[in-house]
């Protein structure tokens, strides 16, 4: 167990937190792996971490938490009334694969962009002309509140693309909407060589995993989740 002090806490949307934590002493994981808030002994809670293994100084983290998820608006009454956690790392076996050649496809829904957030950023450490897709798909626009990083991030390695998928679009907006999922499907006619990270609802995952092997040709070995230990 690792005591972290709560060093800046941001609302980046109406039910969204990004929160930096500078861990005590020092820490170790991988990329794509989570950390366990520590309640008390008998619970501990997953959130995965933005930030990168290269930082070794702080780590961040995208929390998801409003009244209808108490689960995680008690982990942050906690982070703003003490301004301390203890944490539980590493955790996951969804982590990074490092020396691949082959193209990556990233898929984030909602807060699981966090997951894929730092995967895409150890990835392009690794080898900046890789060829990455990133979708992340939200309700809303304002829901992929990190757009503007990526699309920074998009312009810096051309074998970089961007592309947010909005379920709920405003009228001004001109991008893909619909699900992520069908998204991609609408994207690829083959998935065999590609690794794919998804994070999102254990339903989204199942259902990417059962459409993209079965229509898309995707190795179920080349595809990555934290829901895949569960389901």
């Amino acid at each position: 167990m690792l005591s972290c002090k709560v060093t800046s806490v941001e609302s980046i949307t109406e039910t969204v937190y990004r929160v930096i934590l500078l861990p005590a002493g020092p820490f170790d994981f991988k990329a794509g792996q989570y950390l366990m808030v520590v309640m008390d002994e008998r619970d501990k809670r997953p959130f995965s971490m933005a930030s990168t293994p290269s930082n070794k100084e702080t780590i961040e983290l995208h929390i998801g938490a409003s009244e209808i998820n108490l689960y995680a608006m008690a982990v942050m009454d906690r982070i703003l009334d003490q301004r301390c956690i203890d944490i539980d790392i590493p955790h996951g076996k969804a982590w990074f694969r490092e020396n691949s050649r082959n193209p990556m496809i990233l898929i984030a829904g909602g807060t699981g962009f966090s997951y894929t957030h730092s995967i895409l950023l150890a990835a392009l450490i690794e080898d900046p002309a890789r060829e990455i897709t990133f979708y992340w798909g939200g309700r809303e626009l304002a829901h992929l509140y990190d757009l503007g990083e990526l699309q920074a991030l998009s312009e810096q390695h051309p074998n970089l693309k961007i592309i947010p998928v909005v379920e709920q679009p405003e009228e001004h907006w001109r991008g893909r909407t619909g699900t992520v999922l069908s998204a991609v499907l609408d994207d690829f006619g083959d998935l065999a060589n590609h690794e794919i990270y998804i994070a999102g609802r254990f339903e989204m995952a199942k259902v990417a995993r059962e459409r993209f092997c079965n229509e898309r040709n995707a190795d179920k070995e080349k595809l990555f989740g934290d829901a895949y230990e569960f389901i």
